[in-house]
């Protein structure tokens, strides 16, 4: 197929759903469907150009869950969409009995990731949905940081077999990566070069992550920034390497330090002695605010807050 990567937007959403449209233009076994929440996602792109391919299933991510492994069994590619804390929490059962024990070809979107629902507050905030689909056997996740990236994802993962989740913030992310950047499943990207500190990022804070590697530099430390845009499978043999001779290792995630970025570099990095400190959501759900940088900052997902925790580690080691 040939893929389409150009964007005028840097809004994860708006690219997701231009490419989503793209591919369905391209490849006829690909369907939509929606849990009452297509303008958020952007799935609408694909029920205005193919409503034939288009299913809209209400408030009710199980059925929707549940539907698409019935499609996948037929031969179509179904993207299911709706909220990330949604899509992962309420269809888990769906997906892991339906989808994923059965390797089903279904592609899983969630939404408004994150933090970045900052108006609606913790019951729309998915602070544990990596989590959750990580731990699934048979299940891709992915994390872009980019809306070129996000693109580059969606063709992806029409191209695996089985099941990926996708995640997907609800705001502006700056762009990153071009359109020739190259992208493969299940490795990781250097963004940066360094000397002294190992710095991982996902998605949102992978921009997060350079901004603080700017300032350390400024303080005479010298850190690498890595894009960790697969984080299932994760490439261990990558974290291992950008982390060999490194005297600190930081993680950086939208997410709780539990289960996710973190989690999963701590893991292959078991045998190493090198110190790790997680920079993410400690154990906390979200809350309202009047914007995403808002909850940014009293989450301590900031630039300034990354530098403070590269000082400490530095300074004091020690896993975290």
């Amino acid at each position: 197929m040939n893929r389409i990567i150009t964007t005028k937007s840097h809004n994860p959403r708006v690219a997701y759903g231009e490419a989503l449209l793209d591919l369905a233009a391209q490849n006829p076994k690909v369907v939509a469907l929606d849990a009452d929440l297509c303008k958020s996602t952007m799935s609408f792109l694909v029920e205005a150009k193919y409503p034939e391919r288009f299913f809209e299933m209400g408030i009710a991510e199980q059925n929707m869950a549940a539907t698409a492994a019935g499609l996948a069994l037929g031969g179509k590619i179904p993207f299911i969409h709706s909220f990330a804390v949604f899509v992962c929490g309420r269809a888990y059962d769906q997906i892991r009995q339906a989808i994923c024990t059965a390797r089903l070809n279904v592609k899983i979107v969630g939404s408004s990731a994150g933090l970045s629902d900052f108006g609606d507050g913790a019951t729309h905030q998915s602070v544990e949905d990596v989590a959750l689909m990580r731990v699934l056997p048979r299940m891709t996740v992915l994390s872009p940081c980019d809306a070129f990236e996000v693109k580059k994802a969606v063709w992806a993962m029409a191209e695996l077999e089985g099941p990926v989740y996708l995640r997907l913030s609800r705001n502006d992310m700056p762009p990153l990566t071009q359109a020739e950047t190259p992208f493969e499943v299940g490795k990781i990207q250097q963004m940066r070069a360094g000397t002294t500190l190992a710095i991982f990022a996902t998605g949102t804070m992978v921009a997060i992550a350079l901004e603080a590697a700017r300032k350390l530099e400024e303080l005479d430390l010298s850190a690498k920034v890595i894009n960790v845009a697969t984080l299932k499978p994760l490439d261990e043999a990558g974290v291992r390497r950008e982390s060999k001779g490194m005297q600190g290792v930081l993680t950086v995630e939208e997410h709780s330090v539990i289960g996710g970025l973190g989690s999963a570099v701590l893991e292959a990095l078991a045998s190493s002695r090198i110190p790790v400190q997680r920079v993410g959501i400690q154990d906390k759900f979200g809350m309202s605010a009047m914007s995403h940088g808002e909850l940014l900052e009293y989450f301590g997902l900031t630039p300034g807050r990354v530098v403070a925790a590269a000082q400490s580690l530095l300074r004091d080691g020690g896993a975290s």
